[in-house]
């Protein structure tokens, strides 16, 4: 199945939350990818550091999907899309020899 990634970067407006408000976003952002687990989709997703081990390089998230239409539906319910708090980008990975293998194969 093909694999898509999605990157983010916090909006300026969602940096002008409180660190409370901002945390509240996230773990509602977690529990839908939680419930996207349940439901057999399979996703990860994390946040970018930098050398210093210093988070603020925005977001990652790693999908299956059927295709791209398919993929922008279900990242359409993450709660930091819904919210409008994140730009953000959805592209397919493409395995450099071109296998489409299970997502689960690369990262377990």
């Amino acid at each position: 199945m093909p694999i898509f990634i999605k990157t983010e970067k916090f909006k300026n407006k969602t940096l002008e939350l409180s660190n409370n408000e901002r945390k509240k976003f996230l773990l509602m952002h977690k529990e839908w990818v939680k419930e996207m687990n349940k439901l057999g989709h399979y996703i990860q997703s994390g946040y970018l550091i930098n050398e210093k081990k210093i988070p603020g390089g925005g977001g990652l998230l790693i999908l299956e999907a059927k295709d791209y239409l398919t993929a922008k539906k279900i990242i359409a319910n993450d709660p930091m899309i819904k919210n409008d708090l994140v730009n953000w980008d959805l592209q397919e990975w493409i395995s450099i020899d071109r296998r489409q293998q299970k997502f689960s194969n690369y990262l377990g």
